[in-house]
Parts: structure tokens; C-alpha cells; sequence
């Protein structure tokens, strides 16, 4: 059996359970168990070491098993996945601050199974900004500050940059020592005064802690989205794995001032954080080593899609040379045995008939009778017969 899905692992993408054991929704119990025991042993890890791509679908087949083997957690699941998680659709993210509280409990309970839920900035809170009647707190570069804010709200920091900072580069990171969830922010300012939402960073949980940055160094930097790395198709999800590697769409921030806002992403709880603006001055080496590793990266993605090309190519050469073995074997064992029972064809023998248990019975027991006659010679002319039966006296007479 699977064990329960930890809940300090729902960073990572959860699909439609069914889709994931490949079984209609009307699958008995039976039916699920026999899904989840086929596909657990063809993904396992110690059938697929080092195969990252196995391992994720290891995990999916173990949580779709979790919510549908319980019958409680089935039924929660059937009754409202599709309208709180909305697995149909991936590429929809749910604003928590609308969904009304027995949904956000719906919510977080399919969160803690482990279902990855996308969730986005409130609409309210962007219209405010939008309306330019945000508070925002001036920080300097280089200082770092710890706050608290509530779910489904933000807090704005300013900081204006120099010529020199701005051809520096600027580093913005948040880091939540409780793990807890948030989104880091950058806004651009509109001739009108309002603030528009330009990038967004979701924490992810990194050893003890949960983290998100955004990086303008003057080229490009990437970002990898672990939810999208992890395919539909587990045969080609190796392929895809870097489609997640994209470029952020700002690089560099000009002189002046600069807007950005840490969001509370928790479910219920406020988000403790600590924020720190610094400049990337003192990272020179960093700086070229991270552009000398995404190029790598970048480069990399390019040559797994003429690798995939390959792979598909030789793997169609590969199961049909397979078959065509298999037919092979299976005729050449169908040959030995014909050949064994026509050479079993040519004797001249009869066929061994075998007696009857009660001739071998009597047969038997008549040879152990004779074998039991004694003959004991007497007085001239006499011998005795013994028997098991008693003792016979035969009379012989002597002829001269």
C-alpha cells in the first residue's frame, strides 16, 4: 500500500487522479487497486533508478490512489475537484480571496493531499493598485526588512535606483522561515500614477525554507517552472522537461523608482517573510557563471528536440525489430516441438499396456508365497513342506 502523500511535498503538480491510473470515474474499487498495482510496478524506483521522469509519475500514481482508494476522499474529490481544483484545465489559477469559505477549505484539503493548486493575485487588490491607492514603504538598497502580511493581501515597497545601481543590476529576494506560501511582485509604473502588474514569482520551498527572487542583471535570466516540467506523457516527459525553462520578461531596471509587493498566498493564515533589496555589484562571478550555466541550459533545449527526433525514430526500429523476435522465438519453438513429436512417431514398439491393481496385487502376493516354501529334508524317503499356513509331511519312496 502507498503511503500518505507529506504535505511539505505540494510544490508539485497533481493531475486528475483518474487520468493519472487511466480509468473512467466509474471504476470500481477493484478496478482502481488493479490500475494503481500495474502502474506503481512499471514506474517504481527501484525498477527506474536515477529516471526523474519515473519518479514524478510515481508520485502522481501514489496520490491518485490516496484520494480514490478512501472512499470519503473519493467522493469529496468527485463532488468538487472539478470546481475548486479545476483539473480540467491547467492553466487556470483561482483567486482565493472569491471562493468563499467552504471552498477554501475544499482548497486546501486537495492542496494537502497534494494536489497543486494555481492560484492568482486578488483582483481587487490589483484594481486598487491599478487605481494608484496603494501604501507604499521606501527601502534603500542594500536594507532588508521582516513584516508579517495577510492572506490575499501585499504590501509595496519603492526603491530608486542611481545610474550606477541600475548598471549594477538589482537583486529582490523573499524568504519565509515558516514556509509559508507567497508571491513576490514587480509592478510598472502608468503615466497615470496606477501600478500594473508586470512580473510574478511564486516561493518554492527549499530546504527549511520557502524562497522566491527576481534578478535584473542586463541579459537574460530564467526561471523553471517545476509544474510544467512534469508532463502528461511520462514516455516523452524527458523530452519536454526544459520547455519549462523560460526567460523572465524584464532583465534590467532603468534609474528611478521601482515598485515591488510581497503577497500573502497562504489559505488562512498570515505570511511571515523577510524582504532584502541588494545590488549585484559583489556577485560579478555569479553573475557570468549563472550566463555561462543557462546558455548551457538554453543550448541543451535545442539539442533534445533533435534528440527526441532520433528517439522516436530509432525506438519505432527498435519495437519493431522486437516484435519481429518474438515472432521468431514463438516459430522456432513451435518447430522443435513438431519435430519432437514426429521423432516421437517412429518406434516399432506396442504401446505399454499396464495390468490391472488387482493382477498386481495377486501376482505379487503369489510370488512372496513361493518364495516362502522351505524344503527341509527328513528320515529317508520323507521330506517336510513348510508353509506359512502350517506344516505338510509328504512320503517319498526310495527306489534302488
Amino acid at each position: 500500500m502507498p503511503t500518505k502523500k507529506d504535505a511539505g511535498e505540494d510544490d508539485e503538480l497533481r493531475r486528475n487522479p483518474y487520468e493519472v491510473l487511466g480509468i473512467p470515474c466509474s471504476s470500481t474499487d477493484q478496478e482502481i487497486k488493479s490500475a494503481y498495482r500495474r502502474m506503481a510496478l512499471r514506474y517504481h524506483p527501484d525498477k527506474n533508478p536515477n529516471d526523474p521522469v519515473a519518479a514524478d509519475m510515481f508520485k502522481e500514481i501514489t496520490f491518485a490512489y490516496d484520494v480514490l482508494s478512501d472512499p470519503e476522499t473519493r467522493r469529496q474529490y468527485d463532488t468538487t475537484a472539478s470546481e475548486v481544483v479545476g483539473t480540467e484545465n491547467e492553466d487556470i489559477e483561482l483567486d482565493l480571496s472569491s471562493l468563499g469559505a467552504v471552498n477554501t477549505i475544499f482548497a486546501a484539503l486537495f492542496n494537502k493531499l497534494g494536489v497543486q493548486i494555481k492560484t492568482t493575485v486578488s483582483a481587487n487588490l490589483l484594481e486598487t493598485a491599478l487605481n494608484g491607492t496603494v501604501t507604499t514603504l521606501p527601502l534603500a538598497v542594500g536594507q532588508a526588512v521582516s513584516r508579517k502580511v495577510e492572506k490575499q493581501s501585499a504590501h509595496f515597497y519603492s526603491v530608486t535606483l542611481t545610474e550606477e545601481e541600475a548598471q549594477d543590476g538589482l537583486i529582490c529576494k523573499v524568504q519565509s522561515s515558516a514556509k509559508n506560501k507567497f508571491k513576490l511582485l514587480y509592478f510598472d509604473q502608468e503615466e497615470s500614477g496606477g501600478l500594473s502588474l508586470a512580473l510574478q514569482e511564486d516561493s518554492k520551498k527549499t530546504g527549511k525554507l520557502s524562497t522566491a527572487g527576481l534578478y535584473f542583471f542586463g541579459f537574460p535570466v530564467y526561471r523553471f517552472d517545476h509544474r510544467r516540467a512534469l508532463s502528461r506523457d511520462p514516455e516523452t516527459g524527458f523530452f519536454k522537461r526544459l520547455d519549462a525553462f523560460q526567460p523572465f520578461e524584464i532583465t534590467e531596471l532603468k534609474a528611478g523608482s521601482h515598485v515591488f509587493a510581497v503577497y500573502g498566498d497562504n489559505f488562512f493564515k498570515s505570511v511571515s517573510y523577510t524582504l532584502e533589496i541588494f545590488s549585484s555589484a559583489p556577485f560579478l562571478n555569479e553573475k557570468e557563471s549563472l550566463r555561462s550555466t543557462e546558455a548551457q541550459i538554453v543550448s541543451k533545449r535545442t539539442e533534445l528536440l533533435k534528440f527526441e527526433s532520433e528517439y522516436h525514430e530509432v525506438f519505432a526500429q527498435f519495437t519493431e525489430m522486437a516484435s519481429k523476435c518474438a515472432g521468431e522465438v514463438q516459430e522456432i519453438d513451435e518447430l522443435l516441438k513438431r519435430r519432437n513429436e514426429i521423432c516421437a512417431a517412429y518406434t516399432t514398439f506396442p504401446p505399454t499396456k499396464q495390468g490391472s491393481s488387482k493382477n498386481r496385487s495377486w501376482s505379487k502376493g503369489k510370488s512372496k508365497k513361493k518364495s516362502s516354501l522351505l524344503m527341509e529334508p527328513r528320515e529317508e524317503g520323507e521330506v517336510t513342506v513348510r508353509e506359512e499356513d502350517g506344516v505338510k509331511k509328504k512320503k517319498w519312496y526310495k527306489f534302488s
